[in-house]
């Protein structure tokens, strides 16, 4: 099945458009949704898988998936080492966790191994052609 396919499934399944649309209201008629109001509110690709994702419980498997296999690749110890030294090369007084996070943000995103990136992008991808059909 296409991607294309895949994200009109979605979009066809998932009818948020109209349960976020504002109505107008009319002393001589009832509430009628406005164009722009619903053009505005259409969620995009990206808010759909993530609440397909909520919705199914998914995504805390995934996380779950994801904390299991950053642990077990030394990954949280080599994060952990890294403000360990943060810390005690600037002082401990003398860090916030804004610092902190400054800091080992870009280099933990980069550490990730290829192997679990692969890993959860495969059953993102299983769980897409799922929900999709």
């Amino acid at each position: 099945m296409s991607v294309r396919k895949m994200i009109w499934n979605l979009q066809r399944s998932t009818n948020f458009s109209k349960i976020l649309t504002p109505m107008r209201h009319s002393v001589n008629r009832p509430p009628t949704p406005d164009v722009r109001d619903e053009q505005a509110k259409e969620l995009n690709l990206q808010e759909i898988i993530n609440i397909k994702l909520i919705e199914s419980g998914e995504k805390e498997r995934l996380m779950e998936l994801l904390r299991e296999r950053l642990t077990d690749s030394g990954w949280k110890d080599e994060m952990k080492s890294l403000c360990r030294a943060f810390v005690k090369k600037k002082g401990r007084n003398n860090v916030t966790v804004d610092d902190l996070i400054h800091v080992i943000t870009p280099k933990g995103r980069a550490s990730v191994p290829d192997s679990v990136k692969a890993e959860l992008l495969q059953r993102i991808r299983t769980f897409l052609v799922s929900a999709a059909v």
